[in-house]
């Protein structure tokens, strides 16, 4: 029966098989192929699911809000080069469909406990089958990038570039997660899924390889690489006609890039390889409308995409030190991650593209080997997840020895950054004596100085500031973390609030994978995912916890976490054996600071406009012509982009004349491509300017394009009105 059902569907819908699948990157020279050597359909043998997927936009506040990730004060929004979005993936046992799962992708820097708290209220509140998605089944990971607002966060250190909670940001998330799993949920039909796998050797490499080889070498020995190679793809694919609705996969790099002198709003290297899967689907006739990707994080902690290495930029074109990071005048504010492209003097954003371009092209390779050699997904769907305190939480470890975590701390080799991001002046990673004594160490810790107790459960971390007792004016940092499990088919994924380094990602697939096998009759396929539900920054190995590097430094419950985490999420695997229904017990949750927390940064008091310059106005035109990869612009007299975040919406678009005599959209914000920066010129009388400009290429259609700029103006004593306004045509040869 479904064999018939296959070879129908098969002949009617690969008919025109004249038609060709182009396997480079969107917008380059691509290799094609046809598409019945590619994409010939074949039966599914994997249990059937309700799956569905959903993708909406986040986008925040694009200007005047620091941007998340490096914490700097000075790197401050001017505009948006590409949108971010949430993709969420809703998998649901077909005869049981509250079994069910919701797994968010967001374009952001991580999980966290106020969104987190604010999206489950959202799901509540719509009522019915929307509120089956609940704290058990809904993990809410990130790409990690560094380059999206801040001021959404629960605890006050990260939200102190942003002067607090910034509501409008906060809000943005929430809405746009919750409209992306209320699309998934909406697009729910019986469907199949299939796992295949990718080596991705050229995207990352290790940023702290003098930690890794802290861990035994019989362990190391195990493994050809110092980060994880294998990109882990799951595929979606609807019974009615077996088109593929979306793919989520799974690949450790960090979201780093675009440097922390960029000031545009973006989705880093996962989300350019998202937009390129997305794109590259799109009319595609093994594709549904609406194909969703999801390029999710995994042990990416000590990864970085900045694969040329660190680089002292100092004169002397000579590497940084291994353990240190550090150049020849003894700091390492000039040692810098290299990535492909960095000699470009921009920002780390052709990088970002080709390390997102290698990503693409690791997912689709994994796709292929779905159409000849699937493993195809078979078992039960559930969940669990409950708050764990880690402030002080005592267990035993496998060979029968008692072990505890500790308060949250801090290590002085965390204000020094790391290769991808300089920290503060005079802070080194890696040392543990000679420790400076500045401005910072005074006033860290004075304001968080640890107790003798303190020091000797963080040992041998040097204290810098000791986050996890400090809760004046609300909590400094948490104590009490997200302990969380998913479970599809045979796929069980330990959700991390940390950022998990390989060697740490490693072994914790390791205890999940042998538990599972007890209560999983297909081989299991365990993965790790994070940062996700709440930001509790590192979690290494206990040999790299001692380097104290700056991801041991950040290591913030000291060096049994790593082992409290396998010990509360293997111990509580049989709450997702067949046949179980019972859930974890959960007695106490994480503080919500949403209504205590700071809000100290003001709204856009006014726009105005010279009389001469309406809201719209073309100040500087493009050229006549162009040839095609060249960078076209123009300037409008503009308001403050924050008047309205035009979610699911657009500020800029290219128009291209069709016929003659009708203009069409062709680009808009979602374009990598297109670049919207905004400016002011004058803070008192409220005048600013946007600039839209395009990075054409060769494979763009010759033609007559304009730009349309869309802006929100607000009075003092009014409301906000929208305008838009068109620059003059012009052509490309």
């Amino acid at each position: 029966m479904h064999f018939v059902a296959s070879l129908v569907t098969t002949v009617v819908l690969l008919a025109p098989s004249v038609s060709a699948v182009c396997l480079g990157a969107p917008g380059e020279s691509q290799t094609c192929r046809n598409r019945l050597e590619l994409y010939g359909r074949s039966t599914p043998k994997g249990d059937k699911y309700l799956i569905g997927v959903g993708k909406a936009d986040i986008t925040g506040p694009i200007v005047e809000l620091s941007l998340a990730g490096y914490g700097k004060f000075e790197q401050s929004g001017s505009g948006l080069r590409q949108r971010l979005y949430s993709r969420a993936f809703v998998v649901a046992d077909v005869n049981n469909p509250k079994d069910r799962v919701a797994y968010l992708v967001l374009d952001d820097l991580a999980g966290d406990t106020a969104v987190r708290y604010g999206l489950l209220e959202a799901m509540a509140a719509m009522g019915g089958d929307y509120a089956l998605y609940t704290g058990h089944n809904v993990a809410m990971t990130a790409t990690h990038t560094h380059s999206g607002p801040g001021g959404w966060f629960n605890y006050l250190i990260p939200q102190a570039p942003t002067f607090g909670l910034d509501k409008q940001s906060y809000q943005a998330i929430v809405d746009g997660a919750a409209l992306s799993i209320k699309r998934a949920h909406d697009s729910l039909e019986e469907g199949y899924l299939d796992v295949a796998t990718a080596e991705v050797t050229d995207a990352s490499i290790n940023r702290s390889p003098s930690s890794y080889l802290m861990n035994p070498e019989e362990e190391r020995a195990k493994y050809p690489s110092m980060v994880d190679t294998t990109m882990t793809v799951l595929r979606f694919q609807r019974a009615r006609d077996y088109k593929t609705v979306g793919i989520l996969n799974w690949f450790p790099v960090h979201g780093t890039s675009i440097y922390n002198n960029n000031t545009h709003v973006a989705g880093d290297n996962k989300g350019v390889a998202a937009w390129m899967f997305e794109r590259s689907m799109d009319g595609y006739d093994t594709a549904a409308e609406g194909f969703v990707a999801g390029f999710s994080q995994s042990n990416e902690g000590d990864t970085s995409p900045n694969i040329e290495g660190a680089w002292c930029d100092d004169g002397t074109n000579v590497m940084c030190d291994v353990a240190t990071s550090t150049c020849s005048d003894g700091t390492s504010e000039r040692c810098r991650g290299r990535g492909p492209a960095f000699r470009e003097n921009d920002a780390g954003i052709k990088s970002c593209y080709e390390i997102g371009k290698r990503q693409y092209l690791g997912a689709r390779e994994a796709l292929d080997k779905m159409e000849t050699d699937p493993t195809p997904v078979k078992g039960r769907v559930a969940g669990f997840h409950f708050f764990q305190d880690l402030g002080n939480f005592n267990f035993t470890l496998p060979d029968g020895s008692p072990a505890a975590t500790c308060p949250s701390a801090f290590g002085y080799a965390t204000a020094a950054g790391t290769t991808d991001g300089e920290g503060l002046g005079g802070f080194v990673q890696g040392v543990f004596t000679n420790l400076p004594s500045n401005m910072w160490t005074w006033f860290f810790t004075t304001v968080g100085r640890a107790s003798a107790e303190q020091v000797a459960c963080h040992a041998p971390k040097p204290i810098l500031l000791d986050a996890g007792r400090l809760s004046k004016p609300y909590q400094w940092e948490p104590n009490m973390v997200d302990i969380q499990v998913l479970r599809i088919g045979q796929i069980v994924v330990a959700v991390s609030p940390t950022e998990i380094t390989t060697m740490a990602g490693r072994r914790w697939r390791d205890a999940i994978g042998a538990k599972a096998a007890s209560i999983i009759d297909e081989n299991a396929i365990p993965l790790v995912a994070g940062p996700a539900n709440t930001y509790a920054h590192y979690m290494t190995t206990k040999e790299e916890y001692g380097a104290q590097r700056y991801e041991g430094s950040s290591t913030l419950y000291g060096p049994n976490q790593l082992a409290a985490f396998i010990n509360l999420t293997v111990d509580n695997l049989h709450h997702l054996a067949t046949g179980s229904d019972i859930l974890p017990l959960q007695t106490t949750f994480a503080q919500d600071n949403r209504q205590s927390s700071l809000s100290l940064y003001p709204g856009v008091f006014y726009d105005r406009h010279p009389g001469s310059k309406p809201y719209g106005a073309a100040l500087r035109q493009p050229r006549k012509t162009y040839s095609r990869g060249e960078k076209v612009s123009a300037s409008f007299q503009a308001a403050n982009p924050r008047n309205n975040l035009r979610q699911e919406d657009t500020y800029a678009a290219v128009e291209m004349l069709v016929g003659g005599k009708r203009w069409v959209r062709v680009l808009d914000d979602d374009d990598w491509f297109l670049i919207f920066t905004w400016r002011r010129t004058s803070l008192v009388l409220g005048y600013s300017e946007a600039d839209i400009a395009w990075e054409t290429n060769r494979d763009v259609e010759p033609g007559t394009y304009r730009f349309r700029y869309y802006g929100d103006s607000k009075s003092l004593f009014g409301g906000v009105q929208p305008f838009d306004g068109v620059s003059e045509a012009f052509s490309l040869i």
